[in-house]
């Protein structure tokens, strides 16, 4: 079973959790952008959550993928048709005969994943099938998808196999079938702007008054500068009350640091593994998922909670997700 490009969109990729273990040798993590709508797409149809995943920016791709796969599409909603029928998102589609995928006008969000049982065939580097550009390394040689590439896929898990063998009763005459039940889409839709929550990181006490109240207080909207790596914004000046003078030290997923422009940077999937700018907060790592799916121009302002608030929306998610393994497991039965 395979699956085979025809056009290959804007940016499509193969991504999954990311590459751990190996940033004290300079090797950054890379991974999704969105690992939670990456490891909903896994979940759904019987895959490990971290299973590699095709990750969809703003202008899709169209794909031929053979019959008799289960596939599933998360986070943005980027138009999906299968031979021209609408593909309803967040449920696992059984494909019962070959058929094209396309996907079409963004309607909300920015970034799309299609999970496949099994998962890409294709060998996991240091650890992660992820694709980081800049080194070439991981994913499908190391690339954006291509016209004419192939990507063969793995087996099926046993509850992958359970999955289909519900569906195959389901819309009998159709080409795809899919589940009744689904798993709800939390992109952002028509807001003036979006909340994203942070706590103080360590050179918060080092900016000014104005600066502080300024960067709670106004709206940041993101550069068309932004990519993989970071989204830069554009807003008020963010300023200190003393020149610091710093050596570079550790940054994560989420970090805000401070240029000498003045403009903030959120670090992200593509971040380096260290950092020598100020860093004044941190994004609560619930609300990535919410930013990551914003597109430049698009409007976000800050709210400060503590680490411990940012702890708790963190395990209420993660419980979540687990009783979300169970329920897939139930309704597969």
């Amino acid at each position: 079973m395979s699956l085979t490009v025809i056009t290959p969109g804007m940016l499509t990729t193969i991504q999954d959790n990311g590459r751990y273990g190996y940033q004290k040798h300079g090797v950054i993590v890379s991974g999704a952008m969105d690992t939670y709508a990456m490891r909903l797409s896994n979940i759904m149809i019987g895959n490990d959550e971290n299973e590699g995943v095709l990750e969809i920016t703003l202008i899709g791709p169209s794909l031929n993928i053979t019959k008799g796969n289960l596939i599933s599409i998360t986070g943005a909603n980027l138009s999906p048709t299968i031979d021209g029928r609408k593909v309803p998102m967040g449920r696992p589609i059984y494909l019962k005969e070959d058929c094209i995928l396309k996907f079409g006008r963004c309607i909300s969000g920015c970034r799309c994943y299609l999970s496949v049982a099994g998962g890409f065939d294709i060998p996991i580097f240091m650890g992660s099938k992820s694709t980081y550009l800049r080194a070439k390394i991981g994913g499908k040689d190391g690339r954006v998808l291509k016209k004419d590439d192939v990507l063969e896929l793995g087996h099926k898990s046993e509850l992958s196999l359970s999955i289909i063998k519900k569906l195959t009763e389901v819309n009998k005459t159709e080409s795809f079938s899919y589940t009744k039940w689904y798993m709800k889409n939390f992109i952002n839709q028509n807001l003036e702007f979006v909340v994203i929550r942070v706590f103080e990181d360590r050179q918060f006490k080092n900016v000014s008054e104005k600066s502080i109240n300024e960067f709670f207080n106004s709206i940041f909207i993101i550069d068309t500068k932004s990519d993989r790596m970071g989204y830069r914004l554009n807003g008020p000046k963010i300023n200190f009350n003393e020149n610091i003078e710093m050596i570079s030290g550790e940054v994560s997923l989420g970090t805000i640091q401070i240029p000498p422009d003045g403009d903030p940077i959120i670090l992200l999937a593509d971040r380096g593994t260290s950092g020598g700018y100020p860093k004044i907060a941190h994004v609560a790592s619930y609300d990535i998922q919410k930013l990551v799916q914003l597109k430049p121009f698009d409007k976000v302002k800050f709210q400060k909670i503590t680490l411990k608030e940012a702890e708790k929306i963190y395990l209420r998610r993660e419980k979540d997700i687990e009783d979300l393994k169970k329920s897939v497991k139930l309704m597969s039965l």
